[in-house]
Order: structure tokens, then C-alpha cells, then sequence
């Protein structure tokens, strides 16, 4: 007869509050931890209801823990919330099923954004009760003055909130100092407002947090370049623009000419930007040389589409010889394509080369979305494999080409 599984108490920090004011790491497993950490919450934010919901789980856990099996763990996110909290939050709530597999738990929650993360905890366990915990108030208002006021300090929420009109409010500076008329306005806040719908700027900002700033790193200077060439790539544009127009050229041609300029100059931009980022990585552990070819296939990437922009704006103007003709066109996007499909192979030869050399064994293994996969026993040179155990015992494999990034535990693909 199988062992009864036990009940577990469930607390989700989703925005991280625990890290980011009082350091605590989750997941947070055990009673004395969970009482440590939401003591130190408190200490350093008496107004954070993260703290009350750990101290409700605590009194709740005492009150099962003479009745049945019974665990609390507390789970933390991501400040930036979204994706990367969901994802986070998975992986912990993984590792906390794979010390103590329990088959329900009680979710306890301050009623805030942590009641999203719900139809992820339930794909894992069943959910027995929701505990909401509601601070008191004298007055309605004044609470929700304050859950606004902290919330508006959350990156995601400020972005949304500040970010939205403040762009329109530029873009309306913009078009009225060039003439572009409201019509662009609407065309480049649609562009914006599309790819947050998308999950695009989700994604931009992902791949741009990387990619830190920090005067103690030797890459500093290079990024105080970068920046500075992003103004000059703003001067050089609107330039374009202007002598554009002093020629009398159509919106076509005037487009064209303008997106020359930027290509040229945000390409240098870029490279700049990424060869900073290189340097940091080269200055770091072992472990993270695993993310230069990432950063080899960015650099690629970059001139690859600088070079195609550059012709196809050399195709559309057309009016100084040497004439580019359509057929060149196509001759450069086709040769563009091979070039890229050959860097691919390669770059991913090089980081198979680098993931073998690295000691992954006894690391735990993640799936890009926040899965515990299981524990890696070994990798397997000749194959480019990964072998590891998952949570049932069972021996599997996984492509050297599959690891994403290798630190504390090991992230995949997939």
C-alpha cells in the first residue's frame, strides 16, 4: 500500500517582496524558516501584507500539524512580475514537491496578484482551501489609497501606468517639432501598445536585463558609449529627415533615407552594446562563458540586418549611381539567410563545446519554463547529452544544445 502524502501550506510572494526588502530567498520551506523570514519582512515593512499571510499560514500549519502530515512553504516570484514570475514561482514550487510530495495543500493569499498564480498550483496539486488574508482598515478608502500607492512602485504596473501616457505625451512633442502630424502618433502608440498585447515587450525587456549596468564592472565605459551613439543615431536621423525634405523626395524615398541612417548608426550602437556585455561575461565564472554564443549569434544577427536594410534603402532611393537593382536585392537576402543558417550550426557547435567542459553533475535541471525536470548524473560527450533523474527515477536525456544557462541550476529549452 503507498505511503499517504501529506498536506501542504502554501504562501506565493509574487512580486519578491521578501528579497527585495528584507533578502530572503525563496522557496522557503519549514515552519521556523517561514517565521524567520515574514519577521524580517515586518521588520523592514510593517505595511506588507506578505508578512501577515506568511504569519496566517504559520497559525494555520500549527493547527494541521497535529492532525495530518503536514508542511509550509512560502514561494517568491520576480519584482518585475509577468513571465518571469510565473516562472520562477514554478520552478520553486517543483523543488518543494520533489522534498515533501504532497497531493493538497491550503493556498493563503492577501487576495492581491498572488491569486493569479492559482491554475499553476493546481496543474501540480489540488487545492483543498483558499485562506484570504484582508488587512484591516478604519476606513475603505484609505486602504485602497494604499494598495494603489504600492502597487504604482511595482515595475510592471508603472510601466503600464506612466509609461503609456508618457510616451503619447513624446510623440506628440515629436510629431508636432517634425511635422509628422497625429497620424503617426497613433501609428508608432499602436505599434507599442501592440507589442505589449503580444508579450514583445515582455521579451525586449528580458533580453535588455541583461544587460546591466554597473560601475564596477569593466564593461561601464562601453556601455556609456552605447548610449551616447544612441543620441548621435536620434541627431543623425532627424539630419536625414531634414535634407530629405529640402530635396523634395516622396515619403517613400524620405522613409528609406531615414532608415539608412538609423541602420548605420544603431548597428554600431548594438554591436557596442553587445560587445560590452562579452566582456562581462568573459570576466565572470566559468560557468557563464556558456552565454557567449548567444551573444556571438546577437552580434550576427545585427549585421545581418544592418545589411539588409542598407541595400534594400539603397534600392528604394536610387539616385546616385552605383544603381541597386532588385536582383541585387534578393541576391543579398538570399545570401543573408545562409550566412545566418551557417552561424547557427556553428555558434551552436561552440556552445556544446563549452557546456562539456563544464562540471554539471549533481545540479539541479529546469525547463525554460520553470519545471523541475530532475537531478543531472552526467553528460555524455559523444552523444552531447545530458543525462539526468527525474522526480520518479527515471534515467533521462536531454541535448547539450537544449541548456540555456548554467548557474545554481541548470535551465533548459522546452
Amino acid at each position: 500500500m503507498a505511503a499517504k502524502k501529506g498536506k501542504l501550506v502554501l504562501c506565493i510572494d509574487r512580486d519578491n517582496d521578501l528579497y527585495e526588502k528584507a533578502k530572503v530567498a525563496g522557496p522557503i520551506i519549514g515552519r521556523d524558516a517561514n517565521l524567520e523570514a515574514a519577521t524580517k519582512l515586518a521588520l523592514a515593512d510593517p505595511t506588507d501584507t506578505d508578512a501577515n499571510t506568511i504569519f496566517r499560514a504559520i497559525g494555520i500549519y500549527d493547527s494541521l500539524s497535529h492532525e495530518t502530515v503536514a508542511q509550509i512553504a512560502t514561494l517568491t516570484g520576480s519584482s518585475s512580475l509577468g513571465y518571469a514570475a510565473d516562472r520562477e514561482i514554478s520552478a520553486q514550487l517543483e523543488r518543494v514537491l520533489s522534498e515533501f510530495p504532497a497531493d493538497s495543500c491550503i493556498f493563503v493569499s492577501d487576495g492581491a496578484s498572488d491569486e493569479q498564480m492559482m491554475p499553476i498550483i493546481r496543474s501540480r496539486l489540488k487545492i483543498d482551501s483558499v485562506e484570504i488574508v484582508v488587512m484591516k482598515q478604519s476606513k475603505e478608502l484609505e486602504k485602497t489609497y494604499f494598495v494603489i500607492l504600492e502597487k504604482l512602485k511595482e515595475p510592471h504596473y508603472a510601466r503600464l501606468i506612466f509609461g503609456t501616457p508618457a510616451l503619447l505625451l513624446f510623440l506628440y512633442w515629436l510629431s508636432s517639432l517634425l511635422g509628422w502630424g497625429l497620424e503617426s502618433v497613433a501609428a508608432i502608440l499602436g505599434l507599442y501598445l501592440g507589442a505589449k498585447a503580444f508579450g514583445i515587450e515582455d521579451k525586449f525587456a528580458r533580453v535588455l536585463s541583461a544587460f546591466r549596468f554597473s560601475v564596477d564592472r569593466i564593461s561601464s565605459v562601453v556601455y556609456l558609449f552605447f548610449f551616447i551613439m544612441l543620441l548621435v543615431s536620434a541627431w543623425a536621423a532627424f539630419q536625414r529627415y531634414a535634407e530629405a525634405q529640402g530635396m523634395g523626395l516622396d515619403l517613400v524615398k524620405t522613409t528609406a533615407l531615414v532608415a539608412k541612417t538609423l541602420a548605420n548608426f544603431l548597428s554600431i550602437s548594438f554591436m557596442i552594446l553587445i560587445a560590452g556585455k562579452m566582456i562581462d561575461v568573459l570576466h565572470e565564472k566559468e560557468q557563464k562563458k556558456v552565454e557567449l554564443p548567444k551573444y556571438g549569434l546577437y552580434a550576427i544577427t545585427t549585421i545581418l540586418i544592418w545589411f539588409v536594410l542598407s541595400v534594400a534603402s539603397d534600392w528604394v532611393i536610387n539616385l546616385y549611381p552605383p544603381y541597386v537593382s532588385f536582383r541585387d536585392l534578393l541576391v543579398a537576402i538570399l545570401a543573408s539567410m545562409l550566412f545566418g543558417y551557417v552561424s547557427i550550426y556553428i555558434m551552436k557547435e561552440i556552445k556544446v563545446d563549452i557546456i562539456s567542459k563544464i562540471k554539471l553533475e549533481n545540479k539541479e535541471l529546469f525547463s525554460e519554463n520553470g519545471a523541475y525536470l530532475g537531478k543531472i548524473v552526467g553528460v555524455d560527450p559523444k552523444e552531447a547529452t545530458v543525462i539526468y533523474r527525474s522526480p520518479l527515477g527515471q534515467k533521462l536525456s536531454i541535448s547539450l544544445e537544449e541548456i540555456e544557462s548554467v548557474g545554481e541550476r541548470v535551465m533548459a529549452k522546452g
